[in-house]
Order: structure tokens, then sequence, then C-alpha cells
């Protein structure tokens, strides 16, 4: 959180799985498309912030798999766990927000009467988070008995099912959208309130992303009947959520451009350099640009090849030119 100076121009929150990784895409077009565009045009003044159902354990499986950048904060968990920065330092005042009114022990009792409950993998059993596998047939049957059970136990929970498969046990504190309402809290409190805030998701367990007020919320295209549904019962005629036309991360850019929250043309969109040109002027988007033209000439897309190159050239003169 410290490494702007001042408020950051963008904040963006983002699921992982198939909100900003296409499980379908085995090229990672989508993602790499974003990453380009973030890293020419938004790393120097806007924050990353990644908001995963994912245990830390399988969420770095899924970084050694997939090309994601390192953001600047990470929601894991369903929100029950927050960490800052590449070394992933804990935010343990989070963790004791959590701990009031929960009882894990009451909560793993009671679930055990649920036969349909399938418990997942030991990494997906956390502090502040039970989890399990759930048919859909009996979804709301469980959820109701669930609910009164731990109710008469005093115990103030949060249910969230998900994907039509999973099923998480949290405190009522807890979930993607309340570990955004602190971390905008923390912001605020040291008057570095996010200029513009747009927060992404495909899934149930997205919807209290699109809660939290002043921040901009898009559904990708395939987005899951549960999210779709919470949307319309709860939010259809907010302008400030849509549902975009594209899959994953490229429905994220195209909400960047919906929203005119800055650039929205990725660099590996842009064939020849010298023919666009953007108000920017940047470090990270000139690296970006000379990546992509390397990347290219290695694989021979790159007609005029010398021409190209005179004019990267010319562009880090310009740059190195420039005080810091």
């Amino acid at each position: 959180m410290d490494r702007l100076n001042g408020s950051a121009r963008l904040m963006m929150v983002s699921d992982l799985d198939f909100t900003m990784v296409d499980h379908e895409d085995p090229e990672n077009l989508s993602l790499l498309r974003f990453n380009a565009l973030w890293e020419a045009y938004y790393r120097q003044d806007s924050l990353l912030i990644y908001s995963t159902g994912r245990s830390p354990t399988i969420y770095k499986q899924l970084r050694n798999e997939k090309p994601l950048l390192t953001p600047d904060i990470t929601i894991m968990s369903v929100g029950t766990e927050i960490a800052y920065g590449e070394s992933m330092v804990p935010d343990y005042g989070w963790e004791q927000c959590l701990s009031l009114n929960w009882d894990r022990n009451i909560v793993t009792q009671e679930t055990a009467k649920f036969p349909q409950l399938i418990p997942q993998s030991d990494t997906e059993q956390r502090p502040h988070k039970v989890s399990f596998f759930l048919e859909k047939t009996y979804s709301l049957e469980v959820i109701k008995g669930l609910s009164e059970r731990l109710d008469k136990r005093g115990l103030d929970v949060k249910i969230i099912y998900s994907n039509g498969t999973a099923l998480d046990v949290l405190p009522k504190g807890a979930g993607k959208g309340q570990a955004l309402a602190y971390l905008l809290k923390k912001f605020e409190a040291n008057g570095r309130i996010p200029l513009n805030s747009l927060a992404c998701g495909d899934s149930g367990n997205d919807a209290e992303l699109f809660t939290i007020p002043d921040v901009y919320g898009v559904m990708v295209s395939n987005a899951q009947e549960e999210l779709l549904q919470w949307h319309a019962e709860n939010a259809k005629n907010n302008p400030n959520i849509i549902h975009s036309t594209e899959r994953c991360a490229s429905g994220i850019i195209q909400a960047i451009g919906k929203f005119s929250l800055g650039p929205n043309v990725s660099p590996r969109d842009i064939r020849d350099f010298r023919k666009f040109r953007v108000n920017i002027f940047s470090p990270g988007h000139e690296v970006v640009k000379f990546y992509l033209f390397y990347e290219r000439w290695r694989h021979a897309e790159v007609e005029k090849s010398d021409q190209l190159m005179q004019h990267l050239k010319s562009s880090f003169v310009c740059l190195f030119s420039l005080p810091f």
C-alpha cells in the first residue's frame, strides 16, 4: 500500500478464476492483453488487487501456472485473508476483526450433520473459512438447515454458495466485499482514497464486490448464473455495474473503456506503434513496446524491422532524457 505517494488513479479489484484467468484460453491471450495494458499505462500510479476464493496454497499454484502480474494486494480465501506485496505480508488486523463471535469448532460440529456436504481439501480449510463441495440440487435445503442450526448455537455466520458446487462458511463480517470495504477505510484513514475503483467478477462469491459504494463493477460475459440472478434482483438499475460482452480479462479491458477509466487499447492489439499515439509517456509503456517488438521479431512477425528498431531507439532516447 505504500508503493504510491498519493491516491491511486485506478484501483483494480479482480477475481481470478474465469475472471482475470480464462482456463479455456490455453495461450492466455486475454490475460496477456490485460498484462500489457496494465504495465504500459497503469502500473506507475494505480493499484492491482486480486480477490480470490483460493487459499494461499492454491493461489501460489495458479501463479506458477499462469502469467499473472504481481498484485499490490491479495485478498484470499473468500475475503478472509489479506496480504500485501510480493512477499505477501499478512494483515493481522483483519484477522482479529474476523475472530469476533467466530467459533470454528461449532461450525465443524454442525456441518458434520449434513452428509451432502463433502469437505474440500485440507489446504482450503482456513482459520476463518470452512469449505465444502455441495451439489446444486441440495443447496437450498442444506443452506437453510445449516443457517438455522448455527443460529441456534449463537453463531453469526455468512454462508456463500458459488459456481453451483462450492459452499463456504465464514464469519459474518468476512467476504470479498467486506475485505474491500476494510481496505478502502484504511486508504481513507491515510488520505489515499483511489480516484476510481473497478471490481470484476464472474460468480456468486463476487457479488459483494458490487455492493461497495462508489465502485464500478463488471460481470464478465461468462459470468455464472447465480451472479447474473443476483444482479437482476439487486442491481439491474445500477448503471455503474455492467455485464460485458467479452470473456474474462478482455471483459475487464472493455469495462475500463465503458467507464472511461483510462486507456483501454492494449499494446498487444497495436501492430504498428509508429501510427498509434497516446498521451501517456512512461518508462513502462516504452518497455512494453520493446518487449512486444522483440517477441514479434523472434516469431518473424515484424515487417520493416530496421525502421521499427529506429523508432524504438528514438523513443528510448526521449525517455532517458526526461528528469526522474
